[in-house]
């Protein structure tokens, strides 16, 4: 018996939208980098993107454990001499809630192209409403 491999045309992609009320940070974005990576399927391919796109809705009640709203800092950098950036959670929170869950799953992918292919899938929203209805998305829940 053969191994199957996925191809660009054995692909099917699915729309899910995820609540992110009450859940976990780091619990929750292991499993949309899951489903991202196609992980959850008995066509994955490690050289393939064959995930499904995700969609997060109320990004903004997200909650983390412990003391991370204060001790949890992101770094960026300007490529400038001094130019280091530092931005506690809580700030982060605040001020684009989102971007946690975004940076949290981008961690959890390959790095390089194949990577930056499957984060162009994940759409974050903070608050309940999203602009992808069309796409018709089915709603899943996340047990874990």
């Amino acid at each position: 018996m053969k191994s199957f491999m996925a191809s660009p045309a054995t692909i099917e992609r699915k729309w899910y939208v995820i609540d992110a009320t009450g859940h976990t940070l780091g619990r929750l974005s292991s499993e949309i980098a899951k489903i991202l990576r196609g992980k959850n399927k008995p066509t994955y391919t490690p050289y393939m993107d064959t995930g499904d796109y995700i969609i997060v809705v109320n990004a903004d009640k997200i909650k983390v454990t412990g003391k991370k709203l204060d001790q949890k800092i992101y770094y960026n950098h300007s490529d400038y001499v001094g130019g280091m950036r530092e931005t506690p959670l809580r700030e982060l929170m605040a001020k684009k809630p989102g971007d946690v869950i975004y940076l949290a799953v981008k961690g959890m992918l390959p790095k390089g192209p194949l990577g930056r292919q499957m984060l162009k899938k994940l759409h974050v929203y903070a608050g309940p409403e999203h602009e992808n209805a069309a796409q018709k998305p089915e709603v899943l829940e996340i047990k874990y």
